[in-house]
């Protein structure tokens, strides 16, 4: 996995862009942001918050363009509502259907001060 493979995206913004507020930034569960057309997705867990380009290696659609509801019940598999690709929420492997053998692009994000960060 190239975990700079995120700067390639038209629009990748650079370190320190803010995604959101850190009081926003979910406590579980998942939330996509739009960066000035880049999209992120933010997955929270006990383990913490990750990121990912919001966008499905299949056709790069964003994971929740058709619906929201794309994290498992348990909180381990993101589960693209286009295709039905299935990625690990904590490393962003594909792990079935059209996501065998691709992976998630992970964003790496911090809290500074007030805010959730790129970076």
């Amino acid at each position: 996995m190239n975990h700079d493979a995120w700067r390639d995206f038209p629009g990748a913004p650079g370190a320190g862009a803010r995604i959101c507020r850190a009081v926003d930034v979910p406590v579980s569960g998942v939330a996509s942001h739009d960066l000035d057309g880049f999209p992120v997705l933010l997955v929270a867990s006990a383990e913490g918050v990750r990121a990912y380009v919001n966008a499905c290696p299949h056709q790069y659609l964003p994971l929740d363009w058709r619906s929201g509801n794309i994290l498992s019940a348990d909180g381990a598999t993101l589960r693209c509502s286009n295709h039905d690709a299935g990625f690990d929420a904590c490393t962003g492997q594909g792990l079935d259907g059209l996501g065998q053998g691709c992976a998630l692009d992970p964003v790496p994000v911090h809290i500074a001060g007030d805010w959730l960060v790129i970076g």
